[in-house]
């Protein structure tokens, strides 16, 4: 599924994304290096009450201003998922940093329409950096007061690039080894970063990111900024990222480099 080209992303739905970046960022920023309960969630993740009241705090924002649009999140589920419009909301996208005091976690903000990821939006809430991919509209990166578009770099071989994955324990099974193959011939591989890792890509300062183990929350706000930077976001056969992928994404600035590291996954 790939973004028709004549999509556009309507501004009044980019103004809605800033303001539940802004929502997010009030609710979370409290509670950073604070003593709060972590509780452990079915598959063994940590959530916090900031995690939770975040989501709340923009899914009752989206309910005021488009109570026909749908919601998937993290921690409250889906509502009218299959409604024209449908917001992917994840609060915190790095629960283990923010718990442990590190400042590199986001707050990843979607938008599909019929499926189709129209709008985007990274924001690290302690960085003051976000960046917003909307369809027909270059990537804008905020920071500091300031505003630009951004665009990947050129880097046409593996070996020549700067490769980021949260972390080698979400390679499970045959994905362990398939990512060892494109992390040893990488030029400079590094870990953490969870989403930063992929505005940095759009960007221009990372030219590969390969993840696995990820929710349709985690990897479908990430497609706009991508895209809109000039940059391949997929799943690891190529396909485009839908709301059925299987959780695995690579994502690059340049095409070749892109289809070389997906030949690297698959021994080839």
């Amino acid at each position: 599924m790939t973004t028709k080209p004549d999509t556009i992303c309507p501004d009044t739905f980019i103004v809605l994304a800033e303001r539940l970046a802004e929502a997010a960022r009030t609710v979370v920023r409290p509670y950073f290096r604070q003593p709060i309960d972590v509780a452990q969630k079915a598959d063994q993740s940590p959530v916090t009450i900031a995690d939770r009241e975040a989501e709340a705090a923009m899914r009752a924002l989206i309910a005021e201003a488009y109570p026909a649009h749908g919601m998937i999140g993290e921690e409250h589920g889906a509502e009218r998922s299959n409604a024209e419009y449908v917001w992917i909301l994840d609060p915190i996208d790095g629960t283990k940093r923010f718990i442990s005091g590190h400042p590199q976690f986001g707050t990843l903000i979607g938008l599909l329409r019929d499926g189709e990821p129209i709008l985007g939006v990274i924001d690290m809430p302690m960085m003051d950096e976000r960046w917003i991919g909307a369809a027909g509209r270059p990537t804008a990166h905020h920071a500091g007061g300031h505003t630009q578009a951004v665009r990947v770099r050129p880097c046409a071989q593996v070996e020549q690039a700067v490769l980021y994955a949260t972390s080698p324990h979400m390679f499970a099974g045959d994905d362990f080894p398939a990512f060892e193959r494109v992390r040893r011939r990488a030029k400079q591989p590094m870990y953490g970063g969870e989403c930063y890792a992929y505005g940095l890509l759009a960007a221009g300062h990372v030219d590969v990111v390969i993840e696995a183990t990820m929710g349709v929350y985690d990897y479908l706000p990430l497609v706009p900024v991508v895209t809109g930077a000039g940059g391949v976001i997929t799943d690891w056969r190529g396909a485009p990222l839908d709301l059925g992928s299987d959780g695995r994404v690579i994502a690059a600035g340049d095409r070749r480099c892109h289809a070389a590291a997906i030949a690297l996954l698959h021994g080839r």
